[in-house]
């Protein structure tokens, strides 16, 4: 097996620090570790891959037990627990009472984001950190090409 070289020394590879720094993330890191990835049609749409999950979010299960066709609304982010509830997604429990069902923000997609001036400036700005991006492969175009 290859090794894979470090590339910055701030990190560390250590698994037990890994865990260790993820569960004891602050509340403004776990906005970025609960980021759901975009549906395909949002994909092409703002050309950006995936988003910090919030409330007002319409997403789609994709994995697990509650996976399904249907869309519903993000009715909270709880982020000391790295779940959200989902509208209809709610369970019974022994004594009767309903309680929504914590569901992982990687296992859902955002069918529908929910904007304000703030998510499109974010939306904005990772579209053209993207399309800086893919400008950057393409060293030379292709009239240069057809002359060497």
């Amino acid at each position: 097996k290859a090794h894979k070289m470090k590339l910055n020394k701030l990190v560390s590879s250590s698994r037990r620090k890994q865990r260790k720094r993820h569960f004891q993330a602050p509340s403004h890191v776990r906005r970025i570790i609960m980021s759901s990835p975009l549906s395909k049609e949002m994909r092409t749409k703002y050309n950006v891959r995936s988003l910090p999950i919030r409330k007002d979010d319409e997403v789609q299960v994709v994995r697990g037990h509650f996976k399904g066709q249907q869309v519903g609304k993000v009715v909270q982010c709880y982020r000391k627990k790295f779940v959200v509830y989902i509208e209809r997604i709610q369970r019974e429990k022994a004594n009767g009472a309903t309680v929504y069902v914590g569901i992982h923000p990687s296992k859902v997609v955002i069918v529908k984001p929910k904007l304000d001036k703030d998510r499109k400036s974010i939306l904005e700005k990772r579209a053209k950190s993207r399309q800086s991006g893919a400008d950057k492969g393409n060293k030379y175009d292709e009239s240069q090409m057809e002359t060497s």
